[in-house]
Order: structure tokens, then sequence, then C-alpha cells
């Protein structure tokens, strides 16, 4: 008899970053205020935020509209940052990864709200994730990481050590003897 473990795919999110900047009320107004750069930053903090704790792994996505110059990526703790070549979009970047990764053992998700790169991907397979949809997931995790270090920190104040009886009667005896001979 063969018997078939259940295999979990890894989550791998692609994000169309300019996509989402645009999408995503505060980092707009950033790149409105003609400071793309620190938009950039806050999404790139925001998403590694994300992938401490949903596991995923990131893909981030910057075309070379904005930042001409050669293809380049970089790690940004636990997520891979990508700017494409000055030809390139990020959207046929997204598309040939997207195909690329997504397998048996891999699901691909990409975060944008562009309609027809949104297809292009469903039809390579992939799961679309809208930028509105992403930002609700992102602010829930804030929510969910605050809560935990809440009750973490609550937990905290109680006795973190147990004592039984004959331990606590010895600290009590001990304490005493201190505080005579003081």
């Amino acid at each position: 008899m063969i018997i078939m473990a259940k295999l979990a795919k890894t989550e791998l999110l692609i994000v169309d970053a300019y996509n989402v900047i645009g999408n995503w009320e505060h980092l707009n107004r950033l790149k409105l205020d003609n400071k793309l750069p620190e938009a950039r930053d806050e999404l790139i903090s925001e998403l590694v935020e994300y992938q401490k704790y949903s596991g995923k792994e990131i893909i981030v996505v910057f075309d070379a509209m904005y930042v001409p110059g050669l293809a380049k990526s970089k790690q940004v703790n636990n997520i891979k940052v990508v700017w494409t070549n000055k030809n390139e979009t990020a959207d046929t970047y997204i598309e040939a990864l997207a195909a690329r990764e997504q397998s048996l053992f891999m699901q691909v998700e990409v975060a944008t709200s562009d309609h027809a790169e949104q297809w292009t991907i469903f039809s390579a397979g992939a799961l679309r994730v809208p930028a509105q949809e992403l930002l609700v997931s992102v602010r829930r995790t804030k929510k969910e990481i605050r809560n935990e270090a809440k009750n973490y920190n609550s937990n905290l104040t109680g006795n973190r050590v147990t004592f039984n009886e004959g331990q606590l009667d010895k600290l009590t005896q001990l304490r005493d003897k201190l505080s005579k001979d003081e």
C-alpha cells in the first residue's frame, strides 16, 4: 500500500511595487509629494514585517521607469527586491517569473491592480491579489502582531517562576533571615 503524504506548497508573493505604491493611499501620497524613495522604503519595510509573520517568500519588483540603470537585485531581510532592466517593464518581468515559478510545489500570488496583468498571471496558474487586498492583509498582520506582543507582555507581568509550598517556605525563611541580618 502506498501512502501519500500531503505536501504543503511553498507560497511566493510577487509584488508589482509601483502599482501597489499607486494604490495604497499613504504610499501614493508620498509619491505625489516627490518622496518616491521614501514610498519605496516604506513599502519594503511593511512587506518585511508581513513576510516575517506570514512566512511567505516575497519578491518586490520595481521597473526601471523611475530608477534608470542596470537591472539589479538585493536581499532586504527575508525579501528579494528587484529592479528590472531599463527597457523591461515590471509587468513583463513578473509575468515571466510567475510562469517560471508556479508549480505543484510553489503557489505564486501576484499583488497588482493592473487588470491585464492579473489575467495574464491567472492564465499561468498563479493567483492574483489586488493591491487593496494586500493592504488589508498587511494591516491585519500588523494588528495580530500588536495583539500577540500585548498578550506576551501582559503574561510577563505575572509570576513567571512557579514554586511549590516547600520552596516558598524556604524563600520566606531566607528573606526573614536576611532582613534580620541587616
